[in-house]
């Protein structure tokens, strides 16, 4: 089931037919960004991008929109590429429950093949690009960044696989953004309290289970290469830094080894976000960049991120949805259905649940709000009954406009935290929240008339499968 590396599923893209290459010359700006947005307008099933003849570069190539459709998101996980998106959630769900599967360590990876110490320069090494007219600078926003935690180093799940967004501040040198609710903030504020720098290393054009676990809010102790390793289905592959006691991505195209310099930071931003807003200039972190790695001919993978949907929706959304949902039945194992937390990396969060009497649906949306992705995300929380499917839209607009009731049903809880880039947050970080409940009334409460449910015709289910495969 797993893929070598980040060539060896491009190669099954373009078997499947979701891989479109484009031959014809483009200039970095505007036109590779410009084209990775209007493919995002094409629908829910469009290929990935590779352009091979980019304006100012030799041999330069780079992969965009990746994992921007349901197909590919598919593909990303060995199944045929029309699964259906709820069959791809609880497919997701099962593999999650084998985590976690140990790491596979490698003495060498192909990204060694050419090594840099001396006059790095990122400008010479990447094909670097604007993605929005706005943005403060070149950013590199689908890498993975490991860090381990100090106080702790043996743990290997509180090493972190993260994705952050990353400004090119000079030829060796990145700005970061460290979300507090994120892990390696945690591992900054450690090294920065013992006046140390923190070791860091960039991996970018990764395995596509790689980039889904870094993108997945697993609980703190959970290592992102194991939780690979269940979405794949076999050990994932790791090879150690040569300047820290970090693991890297065995299949990378590109590696950056560095280190993130205590107590320094600079002016990053702005930058258009998966918000569909600009999140504006901060003093951020900086990376010192002492060593690069990468292939012969190296692709670079890039992100466009703007208004939704773009490719980061499809990439954490059902990795977003699922450890909500883990966590609820680990609360309500009997109730909890399923979990839809794909609008804007779960700021909006709807929840299919059994009820067991009157006000527990609030209580479950009260419950998501407490969840480790909850804490910076979740600032609307619908709950709908066990036969709404929260993946139906059309369904749960259903559930709203009969079931939920603006006097008795909607709960407001002010000033809860939220991540600064939500730009309805005010102060910055700071939101009130609502949960919506829109079940059906069960005793203590008896208000409304909803006892004369619509039947479906028999045989729906048996017929919705047999017309699938009519249909492949």
């Amino acid at each position: 089931m797993a893929y070598k590396d980040f060539r060896d599923f491009l190669a099954t893209l373009e078997k499947e037919g979701q891989l479109l290459t484009i031959n014809d010359e483009v200039k970095p700006e505007p036109d590779i960004a410009a084209a990775t947005k209007a493919m995002s307008k094409l629908g829910a099933e469009t290929p990935a991008m590779l352009f091979d003849n980019i304006y100012g570069y030799n041999d330069a190539k780079v992969a965009m929109n990746v994992m921007g459709s349901w197909p590919n998101h598919a593909l990303m996980m060995s199944l045929p590429k029309n699964t259906p998106l709820k069959d791809q959630f609880f497919e997701f769900a099962r593999r999650y429950d084998q985590f976690p599967m140990p790491a596979q360590r490698e003495e060498t990876a192909p990204f060694h093949e050419v090594e840099i110490t001396e006059n790095i320069n990122l400008f010479d090494i990447l094909p670097l690009f604007r993605l929005n007219q706005g943005d403060g600078g070149f950013y590199i926003d689908k890498a993975c960044v490991i860090s381990r935690d100090l106080d702790d180093p043996e743990h290997f799940g509180k090493q972190n696989v993260g994705i952050y967004r990353m400004q090119v501040k000079g030829k060796d040198r990145l700005g970061i953004q460290p979300v507090p609710q994120h892990d390696i903030a945690i591992h900054l504020r450690q090294a920065e309290e013992r006046g140390e720098n923190l070791p860091v290393v960039i991996a970018l054009g990764n395995e596509p289970a790689i980039t889904t676990a870094a993108a997945t809010p697993l609980h703190y102790d959970q290592s992102e290469y194991e939780m690979a390793g269940a979405i794949q289905g076999e050990p994932y592959r790791i090879v150690k830094a040569r300047d820290s006691d970090l693991d890297i991505p065995w299949g990378a195209e590109v590696v950056l080894e560095g280190e993130l310099l205590a107590g320094v930071r600079e002016f990053e931003g702005p930058f258009g976000e998966f918000t569909g807003h600009y999140s504006g200039g901060r003093s951020m972190p900086v990376i010192k960049i002492n060593r690069v790695y990468h292939r012969q001919n190296p692709i670079f993978e890039h992100l466009y991120i703007g208004m939704p949907w773009t490719e980061t929706d499809y990439m954490i959304g059902i990795n977003t949805s699922v450890p909500l949902y883990q966590q609820l039945k680990e609360a309500f194992p009997n109730e909890i259905q399923a979990v839809n937390a794909m609008y804007t990396h779960g700021l909006v969060a709807i929840i299919s649940t059994k009820r067991r009497y009157g006000g527990f649906a609030k209580a479950v949306g009260m419950r998501a709000l407490t969840t480790p992705h909850g804490l910076g995300y979740c600032k609307l929380v619908i709950v709908v009954d066990e036969d709404v499917d929260p993946f139906n839209l059309p369904q749960v607009m259903w559930a709203l406009s009969t079931k939920m009731h603006p006097k008795h049903d909607a709960v407001i809880i002010p000033d809860l935290s939220v991540l600064a880039l939500d730009p309805g947050s005010s102060p910055s970080g700071i939101t009130h929240k609502m949960v919506l409940d829109a079940t059906t009334p069960v005793a203590p409460e008896t208000r409304g008339h909803y006892s004369q449910p619509l039947d479906s015709p028999l045989n729906v289910e048996k017929w919705e499968q047999r017309l699938r495969e009519l249909l492949r």
